[in-house]
């Protein structure tokens, strides 16, 4: 039996790799190591997270971040979750870009008690107040082995 599940983790920068593209686009590809804890709902929640993401992005245009979350319980049981997300700019209130970032994750592989896992959802990644951390926000159904 499937279950419903909402887990959000705020992913603060560990590691980035960068390239500025120098034609005056502003367009850049970071590859980022991002690392937080998960809450909410669900089996994977109270796990540490490690983002693996490669965010390509052009400011005012368009973004596309894709990467693996790797949800770590305590135990040391792990989720390998794959993540893409199309992010669209559209004018805010104030007449300056808003990024709208929604995607969608499935479960890509698991170990120990998580062996077997399955599932997919929604994905939205929101801004927070430290400019290099980022919420992620997965809500969906997840699927163990046993069931």
């Amino acid at each position: 039996m499937a279950a419903s599940i909402k887990i959000e983790t705020v992913v603060s920068p560990k590691e980035l790799i960068r390239l500025d593209f120098a034609d005056g686009s502003k367009h850049f590809v970071a590859l980022m190591r991002r690392e937080g804890k998960a809450t909410g709902q669900g089996v994977l929640s109270g796990a540490t997270v490690t983002e693996y993401g490669m965010h390509d992005i052009q400011p005012g245009i368009a973004a596309e971040p894709r990467g693996y979350l790797v949800f770590t319980l305590p135990e040391g049981d792990m989720a390998y979750v794959k993540w893409v997300v199309r992010g669209v700019f559209v004018t805010g209130a104030d007449g300056k870009p808003r990024l709208l970032d929604n995607g969608v994750w499935e479960v890509v592989g698991s170990t120990g008690k998580l062996k077997g896992l399955q599932g997919a959802g929604t994905l939205h990644i929101k801004r927070v107040s430290s400019p290099n951390d980022r919420k992620f926000i997965l809500e969906g159904e997840l699927i163990s082995a046993t069931e």
